[in-house]
């Protein structure tokens, strides 16, 4: 039988598999199928094991048992994944889902792992607040708290240059937690104090990113679940005719009314609108990714970008306004620090005015008042 860190390492890789293919390939449907068996055994191995306990604190949980916590979460996770075709089975998942998120924030609040002020953060709505300057407010706070738990998780990864099953350097979730379980055969080695202290700080906040997220997911399943909820129920299909069995693949149905009626007459006239769509599944899923896109073209950089390169050309003119009138012009400034006799800054300045008035002289000298105005003369 396997220990219980290699099926959590099967159920995170299956499901990192899955993740990364799209949701309508049979394949994909195994991996998720594969990943939530393995979790569950998992799921069951830890409460036979009695891990965790109300009785406990977080000092009395060890660093290898912690990851365990996240056991729930991703069994949430996963079970989003899953492809449904009707409404109850999709709000079973969703009821699934909900439990599994509760359950998880649950024991992370019951040990103390989120600071109260996460808490409170986390605990706010943002769907239902009615002003919307607190509404984006609470949003851009939980946005930038997120992401400072990922900056921080990521330094701790570059400390520990641990290798996870992901190739890139922008590892999944599933790969994140991956990386807190003991590899195969260093699994009964003793870790230094260090190793230990470093690996429980990245723990620890990985369990306090998953917070963040496990809080909006559980809000954007509440808004689905209301929908659902209160969605008509569907129209029942009219019976079909013994006679027409088994010629449903035809073009030439004779139901006219139906949606799946005849697209063409006898003479290969189109009868109502169709369309042809790929026979291979990658085709389809590249074509739906592309249904809901922007239908304009998005800017590639913010405006305060755009200003600095702007500024960094010479197009931006800086000073002006009512400051820079009170200040003295530099034939002005030049004037004064000429008049300062009896020190070294003031003979320099004396020197520069009159070397300044002297070419102007010689300027002029050579240029007289109107000498370059050579046009429109009668």
């Amino acid at each position: 039988m396997d220990s219980l860190p290699a099926l959590f390492h099967r159920a995170l890789t299956a499901a990192t598999k899955a993740s990364n293919l799209p949701t309508i390939q049979d394949g994909t449907k195994e991996l998720i199928n594969s990943a939530l068996k393995d979790l569950r055994n998992v799921n069951t191995r830890v409460t036979n094991l009695s891990l965790f306990s109300p009785n406990e604190t977080l000092e009395d949980i060890s660093t290898r048992d912690l990851v365990y916590l996240l056991v729930s979460y991703v069994i949430a996770d996963v079970e989003g994944r899953v492809r449904t075709t009707d409404i109850e089975d999709r709000l079973v998942h969703l009821r699934e889902q909900q439990t599994n998120f509760r359950k998880f924030s649950s024991y992370l609040e019951q040990y103390g792992i989120v600071p109260e002020t996460e808490r409170d953060l986390y605990g706010k709505r943002a769907s239902v607040i009615a002003d919307p300057a607190k509404r984006r407010e609470t949003k851009i706070k939980q946005y930038q708290k997120e992401k400072e738990l990922r900056n921080k998780i990521e330094a701790i990864r570059k400390r520990r240059h641990v290798a996870t099953t992901s190739s890139d350097d922008s590892p999944t979730d599933f790969d994140l937690i991956a990386s807190l379980l003991p590899e195969p055969s260093s699994s009964s080695e003793e870790e230094d104090q260090d190793t230990e202290d470093i690996l429980r700080d990245a723990t620890l906040l990985l369990l306090r990113l998953f917070y963040t997220q496990a809080h909006g997911q559980l809000e954007s399943i509440d808004q689905e679940l209301e929908l659902l909820q209160n969605a008509p129920p569907p129209v029942p299909q009219p019976p079909v005719d013994a006679s027409q069995e088994g010629t449903d693949w035809r073009l030439d149905q004779p139901r006219l009314d139906d949606p799946r009626a005849p697209i063409l007459d006898s003479a290969g006239k189109p009868l109502r609108p169709f369309t042809i769509l790929p026979s291979g599944t990658a085709d389809r899923a590249r074509l739906q990714q592309q249904v809901f896109q922007a239908d304009h073209r998005l800017p590639s950089m913010t405006i305060d970008e755009y200003l600095e390169i702007e500024r960094q050309r010479g197009n931006i003119i800086t000073g002006g306004g009512p400051q820079s009138e009170a200040e003295p012009t530099s034939k002005e400034q030049l004037a004064l620090d000429a008049e300062q006799d009896g020190t070294a800054f003031g003979d320099q300045k004396e020197e520069e005015r009159r070397q300044k008035d002297e070419n102007w002289a010689r300027y002029t000298d050579v240029n007289p008042k109107g000498a370059g105005n050579t046009m429109n003369r009668g």
